[in-house]
């Protein structure tokens, strides 16, 4: 199994330790694109329209700054870079080893200036959206398309995956749709349902926690999946169609 997850948008930096060295990082084939979306986002952000061009308010300008330094910046593993109500929920630090383990060989990071990332790689913390349009690069979602297809085609070969992303990172690489299931959340009230999508961030971090820690066998299927959501949520499995990956509905009151 696999469990895509977008990142969080705020970041806790690192205090200290060594920069991020790309030979450190998974999926070493996105490296070169890598150096070219690290050198366009510090061009972008020492920019006097930095603000517009990462398309951030003024409250942010601080970690705009911090961009222009990345190369030297402490790094950190990811899980505790990332923070904010999903990485919340998922709750890596509160897990065994072996639990975390299994975080860190199941849950890949799409980002916007990563491409890729596992759980355990030192990166460090940034300011930048898929949504962006830097120079030399372009959109980010159809500039990592590509090459995100190239790494994880290959890394997701035979596994389930569960899709958890927002879909401004959906775009960035299309997962095969007869192995894929993206995890929607709804809240339904006199018989009405709606998107809920605060809820849905922390629902999504608690169904990956979910997975990681109960015990017995990994889902390997739509099916089991839905059987394994539905111990915690009132879970509904709508299959594939055509080019719509199974969607697993879960439901809160």
């Amino acid at each position: 199994m696999l469990i895509l997850l977008p990142p969080s948008e705020g970041k806790s930096a690192a205090v200290t330790g060594p920069p991020v060295d790309l030979a450190q990082l998974y999926f070493p084939g996105l490296n070169s694109a890598r150096e070219q979306v690290l050198a366009a986002l510090a061009a972008a952000s020492a920019h006097e329209d930095a603000l517009g061009l990462l398309k951030v308010g003024a409250s942010l300008l601080h970690e705009v700054q911090r961009n222009t330094m990345l190369a030297d910046a402490p790094a950190a593993p990811a899980h505790t870079i990332y923070s904010g109500v999903l990485y919340d929920a998922l709750g890596y630090r509160t897990m065994t080893p072996v639990q975390r383990r299994k975080a860190d060989a199941t849950v890949v990071v799409i980002s916007a200036l990563w491409g890729a990332i596992r759980f355990a790689d030192p990166i460090p913390a940034y300011r930048l959206s898929m949504t962006v349009d830097l120079s030399g690069t372009g959109k980010l979602a159809q500039f990592w398309r590509p090459r995100l297809a190239e790494s994880l085609d290959l890394h997701s070969r035979g596994s389930l995956i569960v899709d958890c992303r927002s879909s401004s990172y959906a775009a960035a690489w299309a997962a095969p749709v007869e192995r894929t299931v993206a995890v929607n959340v709804f809240q339904e009230r006199g018989g009405k349902r709606t998107v809920v999508s605060h809820f849905a961030k922390h629902t999504r971090g608690e169904l990956a926690r979910h997975l990681l820690t109960r015990r017995g066998k990994m889902p390997e299927t739509a099916a089991q999946l839905q059987k394994a959501a539905a111990e915690r949520w009132t879970a509904e499995l709508e299959a594939a169609t055509g080019r719509r990956a199974a969607q697993l509905n879960l439901l809160l009151n």
